[in-house]
């Protein structure tokens, strides 16, 4: 097992990652807990034995549960089987579980302590870790939610091996973010193959490791923690494109993301930022990562561009995480006409 440790004083906890990872959830648990709520999902194919009673509660799969009705069903479920304060909470699958069942255990009696146990690879690279909890709007994606640490995060890659292929194309959008944010894993040789060329277990470890460090600096997301969202602004404008009836297309969060990757670099270039190189730089990764990094057909400028100025990072302004000649970093006050523009270059509609 590889163990990293998310260094918070007081809030500071374990990623334990390995195959077999779960079995440690009852040595994680708070002392003193005598129940516990398992919140999974119908498609997770795992289970968990947490060492003392617990009730499993289903939410729906998708994009769909991340919504303020699952969370107070949530509550009100956990109140009826009579889950206390001192009792604790396992979010069991991925990064949807996690962020709603985080928010869930955030609010419920002002804060009750959760693990999470991740079974993609997008939650046990990324999401699992470092307390960001929360679900979405119609307005917009992640717009409600609390940072709420857990208690402990087990990957446990022993339950990647029945993950369908483009959840790992969503865990790989990640990994290529990593790509850009860790010391010596951009390969010119071959972009990516720093991360990809390790066994599972550390490539996890690895992207974990960069989390916890930009978290411990930076938990509240008030200024390093935003590198984390490279590539995320554009990817989250097109997620929430498709919340309502009628989804336009068809996009994993990772995937989106290495859109998102592209056109920031794009971005970056056009604001003067970066050089074609470089450019060529992302889409050679995004490559190397089997990912693809085409605007969906039918995507609307004008309407990408209305979710961004939404995005969180944003203070009544466009907010992007950019590449440059000190690295990633968030840059404000962008013009809107240099964002357009940038989408047209990517073949975006008006």
């Amino acid at each position: 097992m590889i163990t990293v440790r998310v260094d918070l004083g007081e809030r500071s906890y374990d990623v334990i990652v390995g195959a077999g990872a779960r079995e440690q959830l009852p040595d994680v648990l708070p002392r003193d807990v005598r129940r516990v709520a398992v919140v999974t999902q119908e498609n997770v194919e795992v289970d968990v034995d947490p060492g003392v009673p617990f009730d499993t509660f289903v939410i729906e799969d998708g994009e769909r549960a991340k919504t303020l009705a699952t969370v107070e069903q949530l509550c009100r479920d956990w109140a009826r089987a009579g889950l206390s304060r001192s009792d604790a909470v396992v979010a069991l699958g991925g990064g949807v579980v996690s962020d709603v069942t985080g928010f869930a255990a955030a609010v419920f009696h002002r804060g009750i302590a959760y693990v999470n146990v991740a079974t993609t690879l997008l939650a046990q690279v990324d999401a699992a870790i470092g307390g960001k909890t929360g679900v979405n709007l119609a307005e917009g994606k992640n717009l409600v939610g609390a940072f709420w640490q857990p208690t402990a995060v087990l990957c446990d890659t022993q339950a990647l091996g029945s993950l369908p292929a483009r959840e790992w194309s969503s865990g790989r959008g990640e990994m290529a973010k990593y790509a850009f944010l860790g010391d010596g894993l951009l390969d010119q040789g071959r972009p990516g193959a720093a991360i990809l060329g390790l066994p599972l277990d550390q490539q996890v470890a690895t992207c974990a490791s960069i989390k916890a460090a930009v978290v411990a600096e930076d938990e509240k997301d008030s200024g390093r923690r935003m590198v984390l969202n490279y590539g995320h602004t554009l990817a989250h404008a097109l997620e929430a494109s498709t919340f309502g009836p009628e989804a336009k297309w068809d996009l994993r969060h990772g995937e989106a993301v290495a859109i998102g990757l592209v056109f920031a670099a794009m971005l970056a270039r056009r604001m003067q930022r970066i050089d074609d190189d470089r450019v060529a730089l992302h889409r050679r990764v995004v490559g190397g990562f089997d990912l693809y990094s085409d605007i969906p057909v039918g995507a609307s400028a004008r309407e990408l561009v209305e979710f961004m100025a939404r995005d969180k990072k944003a203070v009544h302004d466009l907010t992007f995480v950019l590449d440059g000649p000190d690295g990633v970093e968030p840059v404000h006050q962008v013009d809107e006409t240099v964002v357009l523009a940038t989408l047209a270059d990517m073949g975006c509609a008006p």
